[in-house]
């Protein structure tokens, strides 16, 4: 007999004579005229299906024990209109089978509510609770939706290199991967030979996919990557992973001006999917997470983004009267503090603050002509800060040799990266979506280590 799935049961519109569901026990209540009212929830959806075993089944008085929170169970029954609130159907069981058992004694999940820093700690059992489902099935379905949004504008999915040796930010920050006996690696001349290397060469995780993703994006005009990406920063913050996912399009023949258009559309579609396919779990948010979450998401659906320059940002920034933590100067990078009052205080919407100081961003951006800025372009949510980091490209070869330099990058290096603009070089442009937070700011989730399955930050990486 063919299992259906409990979101299936309680969407049906007729009673069903026998059906087969599979699930895990969140609750059971006894009564005392004889029955069992058990709750079972297979994944599928946030509610549970109620279902009811009378203790005169033959299979009852074997299995009674082993049933409790927790524990895995198949239940072949008749599908019936519900009697009780709550739901409208249930099930009437004629067989039960217990798959797996879980001892009250020892089961982690027994209270109806824990800690997400408790949850953390048993992130194998974590995906059991509501929340935790919840944000999984919104996860899922934005992933889905990303792949839908880029495929119907005829965008390439393209899949670029884990395993890099260049350092697209220039920052260094990379975890680096090697076969070599680390306690006694080769050496030249006191520095480690790593021409010995598996792959002849220093080689790391990447941290993005946007140099790759430019080589295609100048022979197919538009592609799009979407994969993880590695930060060895040691930070212990609530907004920051050491392993991430990274959605990055890259486009032939966009300047700024598109590629903001292109951002702010990107966004509104996502949020708009998530509302509309996601309904339940997004409710279940909007009660228990944050009581503003759904009419969050709508206000930036239906409103335009706010577009204004990094001078005007730092001029409404200290014309405020707010004290920040950290200074307001021409040629300082936003902190969260700064990009959060401008795009909920001031403006009280999403914002994009583009042409930034040259000094404070990376060696592949369009430097302006005022030789002082470059056409980059940061997105800002309310609640969040920082969305989607982009820019256009540097096409032309020689500012791009002249800003490696600048850098301390070793030309060399790129040299891969420089003959794009030598053979048939083309205005482009691009930019990144920090997966994990698109997630973590449409579940109102306060913590980055909630929205992806096995977070991987510093001094932890055990699931």
């Amino acid at each position: 007999m063919k299992r259906t799935k409990i979101k299936e049961l309680l969407n049906s519109k007729e009673e069903q004579k026998e059906v087969l569901v599979k699930g895990w026990v969140r609750t059971r209540r006894d009564s005392k005229g004889g029955f069992s009212f058990i709750e079972i929830n297979d994944g599928s959806c946030l509610a549970n299906i109620q279902v009811i075993i009378e203790h005169s089944l033959k299979e009852f008085s074997k299995v009674d024990k082993q049933i409790t929170t927790g524990s895995c169970l198949a239940i072949i029954g008749r599908l019936v209109v519900s009697e009780g609130k709550g739901q409208k159907m249930e099930i009437q069981t004629v067989f039960i089978e217990v798959y797996g058992t879980a001892d009250v004694e020892t089961f982690p999940l027994q209270k109806k509510r824990h800690s997400f820093e408790y949850l953390r700690e048993i992130a194998h059992l974590r995906p059991r609770t509501n929340t935790f489902g919840a944000i999984m099935r919104v996860r899922s379905r934005l992933a889905y939706a990303i792949h839908q949004f880029f495929n119907d504008r005829g965008f390439a999915y393209l899949n670029t290199p884990i395993v890099t040796t260049s350092d697209c930010e220039g920052a260094g920050e990379m975890f680096q991967v090697t076969t070599l006996d680390l306690t006694h690696p080769p050496q030249v001349d006191g520095q480690i030979d790593y021409a010995q290397d598996f792959f002849g060469e220093k080689t790391s995780l990447t941290v993005s996919g946007q140099l790759e993703g430019e080589i295609y994006a100048l022979a197919l005009s538009e592609i799009y990557t979407f994969g993880p990406t590695f930060r060895a920063e040691n930070s212990n913050t609530s907004r920051h992973l050491s392993e991430f996912w990274m959605v990055e399009p890259e486009m032939a023949f966009y300047d700024l001006d598109d590629d903001m258009d292109l951002a702010e559309e990107f966004i509104k579609y996502l949020l708009l999917d998530a509302l509309e396919n996601c309904s339940e779990d997004m409710e279940f948010f909007n009660q228990r997470i944050d009581k503003t979450i759904l009419e969050t998401l709508q206000h930036i659906i239906d409103n335009q983004f706010e577009r204004l320059t990094y001078t005007d940002a730092i001029n409404c920034l200290q014309k405020s009267k707010e004290t920040f933590s950290y200074p307001v100067e021409w040629g300082l990078g936003l902190q969260a503090e700064h990009e959060r009052y401008l795009s909920e205080k001031l403006f009280k919407k999403p914002i994009i603050v583009f042409n930034y100081p040259e000094k404070i961003k990376s060696f592949y951006m369009k430097l302006n002509e005022d030789g002082k800025t470059v056409r980059a372009m940061d997105v800002l949510l309310p609640k969040l800060g920082e969305i989607i980091g982009g820019s256009q490209r540097e096409e032309n070869h020689d500012i791009l040799l002249k800003r490696m330099k600048e850098a301390n990058l070793d030309p060399q290096h790129y040299w891969w990266y420089l003959d794009l603009r030598r053979f048939g070089t083309a205005p482009h442009s691009g930019f990144g979506l920090g997966f994990e937070r698109l997630v973590q700011f449409v579940t109102g989730m306060e913590n980055i280590r909630d929205v992806i399955p096995f977070p991987r930050t510093p001094k932890h990486a055990q699931f």
